[in-house]
């Protein structure tokens, strides 16, 4: 059941006819996730929530971001960790209250931080009001024009009405128990039986959305991550796919229920309304699509401002490969002005500083712990590449400590919900949400007093932000370093191009005015020329007679400046 609405807090700026000028801060922003279950936990139920996140944003500035997206705390009941949103107005007792989130909001920007909350407008809860009023109904209902309910296929209705799989596994349809106790009609839903799909065709649930949108730029939040974004419209009629593992075509075929067309309608609609507020606020789509340049069509200038770059996180430590998607992702977003993002960890798929840490092609979710120390080499030479990029970039939470992803969970402790079906996605995501360490001791090493959700190694204890502090080369520092140098030379940031210059094979060089970043993706060591004084190295680099011998999987910043 969701909590009751308290009134929102006053609007903080004032809904304005023409647009306050813009600052264009997304161009160049580092955006930092937090995955508030596993951040911080304020009351010592195990549980990270939102005052957990508050009382840890003077350590979010001193990293140097500019903005933290919020992974969801609206009310739900958990069946994919908040992506099942039972009410869109409300915060899930779990994580606090409103007025958690409104404290949250006006300190963050009372420290100069953006915030962006995620919004899932894909599918909802079946503890929806909506969709439990519609299945309580029974057929004809109103309401369920409001989701994808369908009669079956077969002599009795016992097939789905179509061939699509669910991306967690098995059907993407369940069928409904009617009022009168007889199977009845079958819902969709592209992921788990507890998230139904949402019919965007039906004035309603736009409508609704628009409102949600309303509500929360009106509590003050900076902009939008949308969860699913390539989803909400389907291909007329609902055809059948014609082939099993559709879960292997993601990201490489345009689907009946994903990337279809008519989504860029929508989100025109919705930027005129996040037009109407000051405060240069943004939308930031979450958009698995076959190639970067169906990509850039979200980002035209009137529908959304960035989507995140699939293909970058994807791409194996590799120069040849890394230096082709940073060529077309930055060929796809010039011309319809956007910039590029960058992006190596999130909550879905395995930390970047594990994935590394094999061998390439095992996907991006990995069983596998690897070779961690050179996982680790490589992830820091990876961020500081990621950095040097011109656009906006995401770091997920943890990476700044190089945790790697817990791969050996208990089963029992897991809580992926494709963990728990056949035939989708591997279900490993636990091992990138393990709770992240901030003291060198404790019952969970200082995420809170009464343990965490999810185990923690033991060996997290050297890698919390208390071992790390002030320590000369440590990843925390790294950090720390190469965002305050972002920050401040006039080169680094927003920009939509690079100028490649000559490097050995297994090196990326580029030029960037008076910058240069270079990139060692080799086993061995390199000898570079040495193209000005040393900024920063992810590794150990030495300086002799005008060159530079930069060490296997070592990224090093020049400036001639």
């Amino acid at each position: 059941m969701s909590q009751q609405h308290p009134a929102a807090p006053a609007p903080r700026s004032a809904v304005a006819t023409v647009a306050a000028p813009r600052s264009d801060w997304w161009r160049d922003a580092v955006i930092y996730q937090v995955y508030p279950r596993s951040f911080a936990d304020s009351d010592g139920d195990g549980m990270g929530d939102l005052e957990g996140v508050r009382t840890r944003l003077p350590y979010l500035r001193d990293l140097g971001v500019d903005a933290v997206w919020l992974s969801p705390f609206y009310a739900s009941p958990q069946a994919d960790a908040g992506y099942d949103v039972a009410d869109y107005r409300a915060v899930d007792p779990m994580f606090g209250s409103l007025l958690d989130a409104d404290a949250l909001i006006r300190d963050a920007h009372a420290l100069g931080l953006r915030i962006i909350v995620d919004l899932v407008p894909n599918h909802s809860s079946d503890q929806h009001e909506w969709f439990k009023r519609a299945v309580a109904e029974g057929p004809g209902s109103p309401l369920r024009e409001r989701y994808h309910f369908r009669p079956g296929r077969g002599k009795n209705g016992e097939l789905p009405p179509n061939d699509w799989e669910s991306i967690f596994g098995g059907p993407a349809w369940t069928r409904v128990t009617e009022p009168d106790g007889t199977l009845g009609e079958w819902y969709l839903h592209l992921f788990a039986p507890e998230q139904p799909d949402f019919n965007w065709d039906h004035p309603a649930v736009g409508d609704e959305f628009r409102s949600i949108l309303r509500f929360w730029l009106d509590m003050g939040v900076d902009g939008f991550r949308i969860d699913v974004a390539h989803g909400l419209v389907k291909a007329e009629g609902l055809p059948d796919l014609g082939t099993h593992d559709q879960v292997k075509l993601l990201g490489n075929d345009v689907m009946p229920f994903f990337d279809q067309d008519g989504v860029h309608e929508i989100y025109r609609q919705w930027r005129l309304i996040l037009d109407e507020y000051s405060g240069d606020r943004i939308f930031v789509a979450e958009a698995w699509t076959p190639t970067v340049e169906r990509t850039a069509l979200y980002v035209r200038p009137d529908e959304l401002h960035q989507a995140f770059n699939f293909q970058y996180l994807s791409t194996a430590w590799d120069a040849a490969e890394l230096r082709a998607v940073i060529d077309r992702t930055l060929e796809a977003m010039r011309p319809v002005g956007a910039p590029a993002t960058w992006v190596l960890s999130n909550h879905d798929v395995t930390r970047h500083a594990t994935r590394f840490a094999n061998p390439p092609g095992l996907g991006t979710q990995i069983r596998s712990a690897g070779d961690r120390a050179l996982g680790l080499r490589r992830a820091r030479a990876a961020t500081l590449l990621m950095l040097a990029l011109p656009g906006s970039a995401y770091v997920y939470q943890g990476e700044e400590l190089g945790l790697p992803d817990v791969v050996d969970l208990p089963d029992e402790v897991r809580q992926d919900p494709a963990y728990f079906r056949g035939a989708g996605q591997d279900g490993f995501r636990d091992g990138c949400r393990v709770p992240i360490p901030w003291t060198r001791e404790g019952s969970s090493y200082g995420f809170g007093s009464g343990g965490s959700w999810l185990p923690q190694p033991a060996e997290w204890a050297d890698l919390s932000v208390e071992a790390q502090q002030g320590v000369p080369g440590s990843t925390l520092e790294l950090y720390r370093s190469a965002l305050a140098v972002r920050r401040t030379h006039p080169d680094l940031g927003a920009g939509d191009a690079v100028e490649w210059l000559r490097a050995p094979e297994g090196v990326l060089a580029f030029r960037r005015g008076d910058f240069v970043c270079v990139a060692n993706t080799t086993g061995e060591s390199v000898t570079t020329p040495a193209y000005g004084r040393v900024l920063l190295t992810s590794g150990e680099v030495t300086e002799a007679d005008g060159e530079t011998k930069v060490p296997s999987d070592t990224t090093v910043w020049f400036t001639r400046a």
